[in-house]
């Protein structure tokens, strides 16, 4: 099976060092997804995130973790049960790697690690020049109490084989990209990224689900009676755009885009990121 892996590689087309790595996480990913769809996992979990943006929508930017939500809150969740099926499947690909569970995040995030050297010793990489003991990692994080009112769509996908994935919808998802860009506590261009994108999409945001997850956590935690409308959030994104600082922000994600995406992010400015929210919440 590690030819049909490498023919997936070529398919890249990588150009560089980076990029083949990339490509070869990414390949990892679609794995791991499709080891989990084995393992029931899709029944209770749903895929979200900026990596389900680019494997079921085709965000043209890397990502590297697989993030999921539960479909119904569950404190006792174990990764552990869904590992060991995962690395069962991974050798049939001829894949010997770890899977860990690790520590929670907080009370809400549930995480694991996926670690494989086995992948880049088997494989005709041409750009690979590090030792072969070195690991490739893949982080699976899953929300065990998640915010309510969430859509889900399901995708056929079809490598490594034919299977299903449960994943957000393109409207909740962006909810909850656009709680990430008003609430975490760093900067991450990354986000910004996808709000460009979800832009372009034509794409609005799923505003029960916001108003859910902004109660939650954040500055707003608990105010019950939050109005989360169109004009409200984009008051509330004039005044994060207005602190942000743009060049620490392209520099954060300019390592993930391929170079025709690398030249737009000279755009970025308060003004040209005030344009898009105009676009996307008059």
């Amino acid at each position: 099976m590690i030819e049909l892996i490498q023919r997936r590689l070529d398919s890249y087309g990588a150009k560089n060092a980076i990029q083949e790595e990339q490509a070869t996480k990414e390949i990892i990913q679609e794995i791991a997804l499709y080891a989990l769809w084995r393992a029931d996992f899709f029944d209770v979990a749903a895929f979200q995130g900026g990596t389900s943006l680019r494997i079921l929508h085709k965000l043209p930017r890397f990502s590297e973790n697989l993030d999921f939500m539960l479909k119904e809150a569950n404190q006792a969740f174990d990764w552990s049960l869904y590992l060991k099926p995962l690395l069962a499947c991974f050798e049939e690909f001829g894949l010997k790697s770890e899977a860990l569970p690790k520590g929670a995040m907080d009370n809400r995030i549930k995480k694991a690690v996926i670690k494989d050297n086995s992948i880049v010793n088997q494989l005709d990489l041409a750009f690979y020049s590090g030792p072969e003991t070195q690991k490739l990692k893949i982080k699976l994080e899953v929300d065990v109490d998640p915010p309510g009112e969430s859509g889900y769509d399901y995708t056929y996908l079809n490598f490594p084989l034919d299977f299903e994935v449960c994943h957000q919808d393109l409207s909740s998802n962006f909810a909850l990209k656009c709680h990430a860009l008003l609430c975490r506590q760093f900067l991450k261009g990354r986000d910004w990224y996808d709000l460009v994108w979800y832009a372009r999409q034509g794409v609005s945001p799923n505003l029960v689900h916001l108003k859910n997850a902004l109660k939650q956590y954040g500055p707003w935690a608990g105010q019950e009676n939050l109005l989360v409308d169109p004009q409200w959030l984009r008051g509330v994104f004039k005044e994060k755009i207005a602190l942000i600082e743009w060049r620490e922000a392209a520099a954060d994600v300019e390592r993930f885009l391929p170079p025709p995406e690398q030249h737009s992010l000279r755009l970025w400015n308060e003004g040209f990121f005030s344009e898009k929210i105009e676009g996307l919440f008059s």
